[in-house]
């Protein structure tokens, strides 16, 4: 069954909805124009709002579950031994990784900004935008998405193994809380490996920098050394390590949330894991353009 629509187009099929203009809507379903024909997506406001809500709920999750580990950390002792080996798994492991991002990240910035400066003579002045980016916006951000990348996937994937086997609940029926055992020496661990990582990060970043400008564009070493100690203050040093620090506990609770919370199989631990890489990264990516602008108005 065929019908007529108010442009002139064929309706194909059955479909009861027609074209309203050029700018109206469309309820779904096939749709012709003209002699081409289309698949227009159903959009509504149920399943946007459905989504917003689903969202705002996740973000209460999350802060309920950061509420927790607050409280945990208020009136119970963490287990240190759990902490310390959290603390070799996510710093000390995570090491190459950050160094290596560190140095390639100071080498390239350190070229591209010598070939723009280079321009208008001013050579020397390449450390200080090199010492002054690593250490209050590339480092910490680089950092951060190597641990999300790293460590943030393996929480997630341990977590959500426990759960789906059963481990989870075997703890709360030995009186066990998991927040208490299995998040709370994650998030210290994260919280104070991060800006550790990021330290060697920046400093990894900028001494390539010296090398790449000194050794092969042929900058003055002593005006290079003495441009990045004349720029780079205190406050641009403490910018990035209290960034770190922030980076650090999201990319825990985001990530233990989304193990804690997986669905079963291991489809859904695949599923848990690739989230929590996500989510963890754009919050970083988004969080760090406020953070920069709060903290600079407050430290800058």
């Amino acid at each position: 069954m065929t019908g007529q629509d108010s442009t002139g187009g064929r309706l194909c099929g059955a479909s009861p909805y027609r074209w309203r203009g050029e700018w109206g809507f469309l309820r779904g379903g096939w749709h012709s124009r003209g002699n081409r024909v289309t698949i227009a997506p159903r959009v509504s406001f149920a399943s946007v709002r459905r989504k917003l809500d689903d969202g705002l709920e996740t973000l209460g999750s999350v802060a309920q579950l950061l509420g927790e580990a607050v409280r945990s950390l208020k009136y119970q002792r963490p287990s240190w031994g759990e902490f310390v080996r959290q603390l070799y798994a996510v710093g000390v492991k995570s090491q190459s990784v950050v160094i290596t991002t560190g140095a390639a990240t100071g080498m390239v910035l350190c070229a591209q900004t010598y070939f723009q400066f280079h321009k208008v003579r001013l050579d020397t002045a390449t450390g200080a935008v090199v010492s002054v980016g690593m250490a209050s916006e590339l480092g910490p951000v680089l950092a951060g998405l190597m641990l999300t990348a790293r460590v943030g996937a393996s929480l997630a994937a341990e977590l959500g193994t426990m759960r789906v086997t059963e481990q989870i609940d075997a703890l709360r029926t030995l009186a066990t809380h998991p927040v208490d055992h299995l998040v709370v020496p994650r998030l210290l661990a994260l919280t104070v490996a991060a800006p550790l990582l990021t330290g060697e990060a920046v400093l990894t970043g900028i001494f390539a920098s010296y090398l790449v400008g000194v050794k092969l564009l042929g900058i003055e070493g002593a005006y290079y050394v003495a441009y990045v100690n004349r720029y780079t203050a205190a406050s641009d040093i403490a910018i990035g390590l209290i960034k770190a620090t922030l980076f650090g506990a999201t990319i825990a609770l985001i990530c233990c949330y989304k193990g804690l919370t997986c669905p079963e199989g291991a489809e859904g631990v695949g599923r848990a894991t690739t989230e929590a890489v996500v989510a963890a990264s754009i919050t970083i990516l988004i969080s760090n353009f406020f953070l920069t602008l709060l903290l600079t108005q407050l430290l800058g």
